[in-house]
């Protein structure tokens, strides 16, 4: 079998780390399956140049992303994408009026078993670094179902608080993986 993808996109402070960290390790448990989540790129991005990128630095951030998400896909059976290209072009879209990007993040989705939009439902929090702000949230959530939409890519909304919005996912995920054994 090749990996499922799934894939966890949404607006900033939504709760996709902490969504994605939570469903590895319970599909594990669920399944017997070699679950695991690949981080986002473009936060390791700016944990480590201290800085959110440039315009022309996009386009490398994304290719990272695609890579890191391939390589854990080599050694497991279902991969949590804790987001996924399709939010560096969204804001490479809202930030600098690029939508180059737009299409080949459409491309990787189409390669997803499902896709995850978090809702708008969780306290915005600030990170010191890479969040905009609140105000930023829904023209976010409104550009990435637009390019979803757009793309003809289905997806699904993930809400709720905590345990809930877990389960939730797992509720869209486990009969993926049943069908894929």
């Amino acid at each position: 079998m090749s990996a499922l993808l799934v894939a966890i996109v949404g607006a900033e402070s939504t709760g996709k780390t902490t969504l994605a960290s939570a469903l590895a390790p319970a599909l594990a448990a669920r399944t017997g399956l070699r679950c695991t989540n690949v981080a986002e790129e473009l936060r390791l991005f700016c944990e480590r140049e201290a800085r959110v990128p440039r315009p022309d630095e996009q386009a490398g951030i994304a290719a990272a992303q695609v890579a890191a998400i391939d390589a854990a896909a080599a050694a497991h059976d279902v991969v949590i994408c804790d987001t996924t290209p399709l939010m560096i072009a969204v804001y490479s879209e809202l930030l600098f009026g690029d939508r180059a990007l737009i299409a080949p993040a459409q491309d990787f989705h189409r390669r997803c078993a499902l896709t995850l939009v978090t809702a708008l439902d969780i306290a915005w929090q600030a990170d010191g670094m890479m969040r905009d702000g609140p105000q930023v949230r829904e023209p976010v959530d409104a550009l990435v179902r637009a390019a979803l939409d757009a793309g003809a890519i289905p997806w699904q909304r993930v809400a709720g608080q905590g345990d809930a919005r877990v389960e939730a996912a797992l509720a869209a995920i486990l009969p993926l993986c049943a069908a894929a054994r």
